[in-house]
This record gives structure tokens, C-alpha cells and sequence, in this order.
């Protein structure tokens, strides 16, 4: 189970992060400050660290700069509401190995996480999912069922990465929309039922199955 540091005092940033990456099989630790983040990632016993920029002690570029000084490679993801291209640039060229700007979907998140941890095991992912005949091309956000492009939005596509991360799991509306939507999501929404709805025409209703009062889940078989 890789280990990840989670640099954010946003407790409700933070929170969210720590849950969903546990929920993805993940070990997260959340630092409140520059100061604790820096001395946890210096023990080596992270395989990645999602770094915020505006820390309360510290700026999170000096946190940056002192772990690659100190020789430390261990992936940083920033993960930061600052989205200047200067920003971008300095995180990057300071070095970061990835940069998102708040407000964040997980999913693209996880993601970005995944990828980072696969190229530094020395792995090379292909950037597709698949589930039977239904196939996910995450670099060119396409969408093919039987060989076939269906055109769906951003959100659409998001939610159907989201159940073919996890065929045959059942997931709660609050987990496809913390997901899907991000941390800012309305809990008593019902755009999760719309959007499946939508999935449902436009890939097949009978690869969604509703679970009466949990959520939807993606079919083993459709």
C-alpha cells in the first residue's frame, strides 16, 4: 500500500483527500504546516506528496525547495488554488512533478496520483480503461463502445471513468459526487441520477445497475 503526504491546513481540503485516497487503497498522512510536511517527507517513508502552496508557517515553494536541495525525489503533486501560468511555471521549474489548481475534481486527481506513483515504479500506463466492449481513452478523452466513438462531456466522462475505476463496486451518490464534482458539491443533489441517466442512453442502460438505497454499480456483464 503506497503512502502518501497530504501538505494542506485546509481541514476540509485535507479531509476530502484523505478519504478518498483511502477509499482508492491508498495510506494518506496530512501535515498542517510547511515545517511538519517538510520533516515527514524527509523520512522516507512516502511514495508521493500533494503539496498546497499557501501554508501557514511556510510558503509551499520553500517546502519545495528545500526537499529537492536536500537530494529528496519523492513525486510532488502541488495542489494549489494559485493558477497563475507563473505560478505553474515556478512550481514546475522548482520541481514539481505535476501541478493542479483549486478547485479540483478528484477523480483527476487520483489520476495524476496513480500515473506519478506508475512512473516512478519504472511502469508506463497505457492511459485506457476498459470494461468488456466499453473503452475509456484517458489522453484523448475518448469514448468507444464495439469500436465505436460516443461523444460525451467532461462530466460524463468523469463519472464513466469513475465506475470503470471500479467495475462491479458499488458507489454511493456521495462518493460519485465528491468524485466527479469535487469537494464543493451539494450532498442532497440529484445530479448524480441525471448523469447516470445520461451514461445510461448514451452507453447502455444495462451496464448501470441502481442498488437500491447505496448507489449505482457498473455490471460485471451487461
Amino acid at each position: 500500500m503506497s503512502r502518501i503526504l497530504i501538505i494542506e491546513d485546509e481541514d476540509r481540503i485535507s479531509s476530502f483527500v484523505a478519504k478518498g485516497l483511502k477509499a482508492a487503497g491508498y495510506a494518506p498522512t496530512v501535515a498542517v504546516s510547511g515545517r511538519d510536511g517538510y520533516h515527514l517527507g524527509q523520512t522516507g517513508e512516502f511514495e508521493l506528496i500533494i503539496l498546497d502552496l499557501g501554508l501557514p508557517d511556510q510558503d509551499g515553494f520553500t517546502v519545495l525547495r528545500r526537499l529537492r536541495e536536500s537530494k529528496n525525489d519523492v513525486p510532488v503533486i502541488i495542489l494549489s488554488a494559485r493558477s497563475s501560468v507563473d505560478d505553474t511555471v515556478a512550481g514546475l521549474e522548482g520541481g514539481a512533478d505535476d501541478y493542479m489548481a483549486k478547485p479540483f475534481r478528484f477523480e483527476e486527481l487520483l489520476a495524476r496520483v496513480r500515473l506519478r506513483l506508475r512512473q516512478d515504479n519504472g511502469s508506463s500506463p497505457t492511459g485506457v480503461l476498459s470494461h468488456h466492449d466499453l473503452q475509456l481513452d484517458l489522453r484523448t478523452r475518448r469514448a468507444l463502445v464495439d469500436g465505436r466513438e460516443i461523444d460525451l462531456s467532461a462530466r460524463e466522462f468523469a463519472l464513466a471513468e469513475a465506475f470503470l475505476r471500479n467495475p462491479g463496486q458499488v458507489l454511493s451518490r456521495e462518493q460519485l459526487l465528491s468524485r466527479v464534482w469535487g469537494y464543493d458539491f451539494d450532498p442532497g443533489s440529484n445530479v448524480v441520477d441525471v448523469y447516470v441517466r445520461y451514461l445510461r442512453n448514451k452507453l447502455g442502460a444495462e451496464r448501470f445497475a441502481t442498488v437500491r438505497g447505496m448507489g449505482y454499480r457498473l455490471v460485471s456483464q451487461p
